[in-house]
């Protein structure tokens, strides 16, 4: 199967993807939490922000901006939700993407009523001119609206009523330090420990009625890559298998074999992931290997392994980036169950990458 060229349209036909399709919104609205007290995870970030909600509720004011960062999955959109449901206010959810003028912006920020949270996903994706126009907007509750063009256009200053703006970024490193130094709140979304996992996936469970014991749903989380997103999208796949080859409940085993169906390994490993290792293993010798070369060989485009499948690898600790190209790991030989070849400590070649 080859993606094209489209890094996000095959991260979102993957199961173990991150990328959210119609079904996975749909779903995830029924199982977001409500309130702080009900979300799973992320402790530091939960704690600091419940500080500065309720500080804002008791001066009877509007909360500071917030910019959450981290990769997708984590609950970012969740965390705005919660954020306008605990201050009591509307949300109006938007991207940067979709505001490619300042108009745009303007039109959106002249329509917000007191109080209410603006949600601005990909917040790094914005266009520049809208970019400048929200550091005023954040600052002093005000946009200048050009009207004209040349040497007779004017600016007329438009007052804008308090709102609290909530940045998500998966890049958080492409913000310009003028926009990020006006968010009065950061948080950075950290991947979940499988135990946490495990507790996300029993809530969801209870929520789409599916009855799973602790091994089950350990079973489930250990094969997530720490996001809830992937967990909840394993969830509704296990439980299609337990209904159809099973009694309805989900074990161990059940989840087992319902992720070998699906080709979901117990590191979380799909397909394409086993592909750029099992290339870079038996058809390089572990590398180093150029990327093109590598994409190649796996029958996919450049973009679609080096922004799909090789973040996760990396993280893993199962492929490295070096200068000369991509390398395998030992990790890497011992998941595929394969034997490194001897590489020498040291002689006319130098040592080994990863020689001690």
């Amino acid at each position: 199967m080859n993606w094209e060229d489209d890094p996000e349209s095959a991260a979102a036909d993957r199961l173990v993807g991150t990328t959210a399709d119609g079904e996975d919104q749909a779903v995830e609205a029924a199982l977001r939490p409500k309130d702080l007290g009900e979300f799973v995870g992320q402790e530091r970030v939960r704690e600091q922000l419940d500080l500065v909600l309720k500080a804002a509720r008791a001066r009877n004011a509007t909360a500071d901006h917030v910019l959450l960062s981290g990769a997708p999955g984590l609950g970012k959109t969740t965390l705005s939700m919660i954020i306008a449901a605990e201050m009591g206010a509307p949300i109006r959810i938007t991207s940067g993407p979709a505001i490619q003028h300042a108009g745009d912006l303007a039109a959106i920020l002249s329509s917000l009523t007191e109080g209410e949270v603006l949600f601005l996903d990909e917040i790094h994706r914005m266009s520049r001119p809208a970019e400048e126009m929200l550091y005023m907007a954040m600052e002093d509750f005000r946009v200048d609206v050009i009207v004209g063009k040349g040497p007779g256009a004017t600016a007329i200053p438009l007052e804008l009523p308090p709102f609290t703006l909530v940045g998500a970024t998966t890049r958080a490193g492409l913000l310009p330090p003028p926009l990020r130094d006006r968010f009065g709140f950061t948080g950075h979304m950290e991947f979940y420990a499988p135990a946490e996992l495990e507790r996300v996936i029993h809530r969801s469970a209870r929520l789409l009625d599916v009855e799973t014991d602790a091994e089950g749903a350990a079973e489930i989380a250990g094969r997530s890559r720490g996001t809830p997103r992937i967990a909840n999208r394993l969830l509704r796949r296990v439980r299609d298998f337990a209904q159809v080859k099973a009694d309805g409940v989900i074990t161990r085993e059940v989840a087992a074999q319902a992720l070998d169906v699906y080709e979901v390994d117990a590191r979380g490993l799909d397909r394409l992931d086993r592909a750029v290792l099992t290339a870079l293993l038996k058809l390089f010798g572990g590398g180093p290997v150029g990327l093109s070369t590598l994409a190649v060989a796996v029958g996919e485009e450049r973009e679609t392994v080096e922004e799909v499948a090789e973040p996760f690898l990396v993280r893993e600790g199962l492929l490295a980036r070096t200068p000369r190209g991509r390398v395998a790991t030992p990790a890497a030989w011992a998941h595929l169950g394969l034997e490194a070849p001897g590489r020498p400590a040291g002689g006319a070649g130098g040592p080994g990458l990863f020689d001690a």
